[in-house]
């Protein structure tokens, strides 16, 4: 006697795709995927660069204490002038100087920037090189930790320490009532003391440029 007869094994009638259809496959999708990339990209450049400016603006405002006219300066070697360096004006390092409305320059707006407990924090203040004050700080940029780094911007008491406090700055525990002092926010040290260092270092780095200018008396 023989056996149950055996089925045949169903054949697939699905061919295996050859390699280069999914290799072809792959680049078509990782073009577009790229091509959509930088759609959206210039789509939204101009749009973040436009945020960008305006809340500069306003900071500027701020920490000049509302001049009249504001004139861009460009850093140009050991010199500051109105005329644009060639290439890339935005990523152009610059300062601005404001006036009053009697035409009086009332300082200098100053960017600057350096890590902090997180993140790189960026800041604008104003400063006056005639007293060697600093006339206002404002964060532009942070990504400190809730709740405790990001008092930098939230500390009313602490942004307002940098309106008149004389250069360079110190940062101190317990503030004696020095006219060069800034008390440091407690949790949140580190955070603070960067804005300290920042204005510092970015004056002591711009202090030729700014003296030879010779805007602000």
């Amino acid at each position: 006697m023989t056996g149950p007869r055996q089925e045949p094994a169903a054949r697939s009638t699905a061919e295996d795709a050859p390699s280069w259809r999914l290799v072809s496959t792959l680049a078509v999708a990782g073009a577009l995927a790229g091509l959509l990339i930088v759609g959206v990209f210039r789509w939204a450049e101009p749009r973040i660069l436009e945020y960008r400016a305006g809340v500069l603006i306003s900071a500027i405002d701020e920490v000049l204490g509302g001049p009249a006219r504001v004139q861009t300066l460009y850093i140009r070697g050991d010199r500051l002038t109105e005329e644009p360096p060639p290439g890339d004006t935005i990523r152009a390092e610059k300062l601005y100087l404001g006036y009053d409305d009697s035409g009086r320059p009332m300082g200098y707006a100053i960017v600057g920037a350096k890590p902090g407990f997180q993140d790189i924090i960026q800041l604008i203040f104003g400063y006056d090189p005639g007293s060697r004050e600093v006339l206002g700080m404002r964060v532009l940029e942070s990504k400190e930790t809730p709740g405790l780094g990001d008092a930098i911007i939230k500390d009313r008491h602490f942004v307002a320490e940098f309106e008149g406090v004389r250069t360079p700055l110190r940062g101190v525990k317990d503030a004696t009532g020095a006219a060069d002092e800034v008390d440091m926010i407690t949790g949140a040290t580190i955070s603070s003391r960067a804005i300290v260092d920042i204005i510092n270092h970015r004056l002591d780095a711009l202090g030729t440029v700014i003296d030879g200018h010779g805007e602000v008396p």
